[in-house]
């Protein structure tokens, strides 16, 4: 009797490259590595246009912590960069994998516990990480293009302005714009964050996200140079090292700033 081989496969697509295969072709390969290797897939991850940062993949994350329960002892992923393209992240979710006595399986990479295959995947994870942060310089470049020219970078653009959709240039939002004007008039004459907070929430007034302010978001506007007029960006890091959320502010000759960019 044929020794039972418990499998899940991970599928990963990232939105940011139109080349890499589809979340169904991964799938279908890694589906036929695993007959004709005679591995039983019991569950299958998918994570649609995510990052290669595993701290923004549920679907990884969900994997990870699976492993732990003892019900499969492989993951086959169909490239080892699906998995991650980062080295420090590949090497510590591998580590974790392999605590919970499972073994990660590439359909297109012949990897085994030879040296040489070690020295292989050393090799094809640093290119993997190049091609990463190569992808990310060349999409920042592009950005900082659309920057000079005063046009939205992405994201949901501050209270008080839209975006126009054929020149992607902000526009006054009049309705909005006249919240904005309502809050600095009140900090101009000297009313504190909390009396603000209290008529703008009383009033019924909501964020962008029409949610109610906060002393956060509050501080949030009183200091966006926007509504001075300068349009910024590239002001703070969004992401540290391991992919998390980082708040701090980049060098001020990193930031993009345009006098009267703004309407």
């Amino acid at each position: 009797m044929k020794e039972l081989k418990k499998a899940v496969i991970y599928a990963r697509y990232s939105s940011t490259n139109q080349r890499e295969e589809s979340i169904e072709a991964q799938v279908r390969a890694c589906n036929k590595y695993a007959k004709d290797n005679n591995y039983t897939i019991i569950h299958i991850y998918k994570d649609s246009a995510k990052s290669a940062t595993t701290a923004n993949r549920p679907a990884f994350q969900e994997m990870i912590a699976d492993s732990s329960k003892k019900e499969f002892a492989y993951v086959i992923v169909h490239k080892l960069d699906r998995f991650s393209r980062d080295r420090y992240d590949s090497v510590t979710q591998k580590r974790k994998l392999k605590q919970n006595g499972v073994t990660l399986l590439s359909v297109t990479e012949n990897i085994n516990d030879s040296p040489e295959s070690i020295m292989m995947e050393s090799v094809l994870e640093g290119m993997a990480e190049y091609y990463s942060k190569n992808l990310a310089r060349e999409v920042m470049k592009g950005q900082k293009e659309t920057a000079y020219q005063c046009k939205h970078c992405g994201g949901k653009p501050p209270l008080g302005y839209d975006v126009d959709k054929e020149t992607q240039k902000y526009i006054i939002n009049e309705k909005e714009a006249a919240i904005i004007k309502m809050i600095f008039q009140m900090y101009l004459e000297g009313n504190g964050f909390q009396q603000i907070l209290k008529y703008l929430n009383g009033n019924g007034y909501t964020s962008k996200n029409q949610k109610q302010f906060t002393q956060s978001s509050l501080n949030c506007i009183l200091k966006n140079e926007k509504y001075n007029g300068t349009f910024v960006f590239n002001k703070k890091k969004e992401k540290d090292a391991l992919g998390k959320r980082n708040p701090k502010a980049k060098p001020e000759e990193e930031v993009i700033r345009v006098e009267n960019g703004m309407p």
